[in-house]
């Protein structure tokens, strides 16, 4: 029980700090409005009844991706610039007790990216917002959520030995968005890209929630988010005692 009131409380605490920050607002609102926009302008010529639909949702989840990539190592960085980092580290819980609340809080924030995404769709593009199947979109958009987050987890603990990794973000975003299928179909895509596209979380998520939406069969796709997310749990948590490690041996965990 100390270990969920641990996670729920960090949980909070890191929705409430950046739901204040200007920079995560403009990340999962407006963003996400941009490329929908663009994405909805090329398939508006579609014939497929239910495709702005899922362009809607394959930009809300860009938008949970971009949070979570940018806020799961900018969080690191930040408690580094005001000292806070060594406390983070030294305190009782494990380390990955304190920084798993965080990675989860970026990826619910990106729930933003989702929501004004399909508003924006509804209002300006007569997009429909019925979902086939109400009870599996349900169980499928928090199970999606926590599979970025723990994948965000595997981010974060390289952002605790270097500190430049910020420049790992804004490699990986626009290439992630491609490879996980969010816009751009996967049979479009040269066939060695199937196989990156089966090891991450997103590709899942949209997936199902995609086929809750439009009338098919969310649960496979459910299943696989959900153990890649216990992967990512047990990779996060030896990449973090590693990292730790070496900062630790390094030195590294401060900016002075």
């Amino acid at each position: 029980m100390r270990i969920l009131r641990l996670l729920w409380v960090g949980w909070k605490f890191h929705v409430k700090s950046l739901t204040l920050s200007a920079f995560f607002i403009l990340t999962s609102i407006l963003q996400p409005i941009i490329f929908a926009s663009v994405a909805y302008f090329m398939f508006r010529t579609g014939a497929r009844e239910g495709t702005l639909l899922y362009v809607a949702l394959g930009a809300g989840m860009m938008g949970i991706w971009s949070s979570t990539l940018f806020g799961s190592g900018g969080a690191i960085q930040w408690q580094r610039w005001q000292g806070t980092l060594e406390y983070c580290i030294a305190v009782p819980p494990p380390f990955l007790l304190v920084i798993l609340p965080l990675t989860l809080a970026t990826a619910t924030i990106g729930l933003y990216s989702l929501t004004a995404t399909l508003v924006w769709g509804w209002l300006f593009f007569d997009v429909p917002l019925e979902v086939a199947d109400p009870l599996a979109f349900a169980v499928a958009l928090p199970v999606a959520v926590v599979g970025l987050g723990l994948l965000g987890l595997i981010l974060a603990s390289t952002f605790v030995m270097y500190r430049n990794a910020n420049a790992l973000s804004n490699l990986l975003e626009y290439p992630v968005w491609l490879v996980t299928g969010l816009l751009v179909s996967l049979s479009l895509m040269p066939g060695w890209v199937g196989p990156i596209s089966w090891v991450l979380a997103p590709t899942w998520g949209v997936n199902a929630l995609r086929e809750a939406a439009i009338a098919g069969n969310p649960w496979p796709e459910i299943g696989m988010c959900l153990a890649l997310g216990a992967v990512y749990l047990v990779i996060g948590h030896f990449a973090l005692q590693h990292f730790e490690r070496l900062a630790r041996e390094r030195a590294t965990l401060s900016l002075t």
